[in-house]
């Protein structure tokens, strides 16, 4: 059984944040043209040794979100390549607007990372949660959208972001996740999904930090003799319709899994495309409409039924066993 993921090391206390700045930084030595944009966020963002290697290349703006974007658009049409990291609760709402028009509209080479996504603001509850982040920046035209599912994955993420001219919006969570990698070495392409684990049985479509959710759920699963596809779509848009349609010819059921509201966000995507392609039944599992409890991600997850257990017990009702 096809598994790139298998058993990788546990207890990883290396959050993305720290990999995408790290890597940023390694490019920005070699490119002048790149450039760091934060809003009062460098801490948070962990670009402070950027900013101490780089101090040419970095944009400190302070609180003010709408601004960091126009700047932002405006170095891209300069020439530049300007990387924005600001929290995501804040990126994809106060500034959708320019979002929209000064980035995307204006098809500008702008990199909008949004740090600290989904719930990973935990206690700070609604005003700090990024759970509609996805169903809003996928439906604006000509912005990319993408959820790297571990350490490795944003970094190949991001070298991969770097000559690659299309305004993107990337979302990563503020904790170390555990690893989906065994490690980097691995065929990373924008917009082409990655099957963790083969299976015939079911399919779990996950990105971002539910990716680990589904791979432990499909081991859990394969002692039971119950094979689970495991497909991690870390670029929401452009979609990988081609990934969602054979796995629905080819194992006839699909749940997918998020950190994001159950509208509009990977679920809605996944169903757009079978519905319209090869209809099969599909449970949506995320946030409900509703605000998202307090509290660390572990216990919201949990709270939602995005875990193995709840995940398992899916699994098993929709293939009748």
């Amino acid at each position: 059984m096809k598994n790139i993921a298998l058993k990788p090391t546990k207890g990883n206390k290396i959050a993305n944040r720290q990999v995408i700045s790290e890597t940023l930084l390694d490019l920005g030595r070699k490119n002048r043209d790149l450039l760091v944009l934060t809003s009062d966020s460098r801490g948070s963002a962990s670009m402070v040794n950027f900013g101490e290697e780089l101090p040419e290349q970095i944009v400190e703006v302070g609180i003010a979100e709408q601004n960091i974007v126009g700047m932002a658009s405006g170095l891209a049409h300069s020439g530049k390549k300007p990387f924005v990291a600001s929290p995501a609760c804040f990126l994809s709402m106060r500034s959708i607007e320019q979002i929209k028009v000064d980035v995307a509209y204006s098809k500008t080479n702008v990199k909008l990372i949004g740090i600290s996504g989904g719930v990973s603001y935990g206690a700070l509850g609604m005003s700090h949660h990024s759970v509609q982040d996805l169903a809003v920046t996928r439906a604006i035209p000509g912005l990319d959208v993408m959820m790297p599912a571990d350490r490795h994955e944003a970094k190949k993420m991001i070298e991969a972001l770097v000559d690659y001219n299309r305004p993107v919006y990337v979302r990563i969570g503020r904790n170390p996740v555990e690893d989906s990698y065994l490690s980097d070495n691995y065929e990373f392409k924008i917009g082409k999904a990655v099957t963790m684990n083969e299976g015939n049985d079911i399919t779990i479509i996950a990105a971002g930090e539910t990716v680990r959710v589904a791979l432990d759920t499909a081991d859990a699963l394969l002692a039971e003799g119950i094979s689970c596809r495991v497909i991690n779509m870390h670029t929401i848009k452009p979609l990988d319709e081609n990934a969602i349609i054979n796995a629905a010819k080819e194992t006839g059921r699909i749940i997918t899994i998020e950190e994001h509201s159950v509208y509009g966000g990977l679920g809605s995507a996944v169903s757009e495309t079978i519905s319209q392609n090869y209809p099969v039944p599909i449970k949506i599992l995320g946030i409900p409409d509703e605000p998202a409890i307090t509290g660390n991600s572990k216990e919201v997850f949990n709270h939602y039924g995005l875990s193995v257990n709840n995940v398992s017990n899916i699994v098993r009702q929709m293939i009748g066993k």
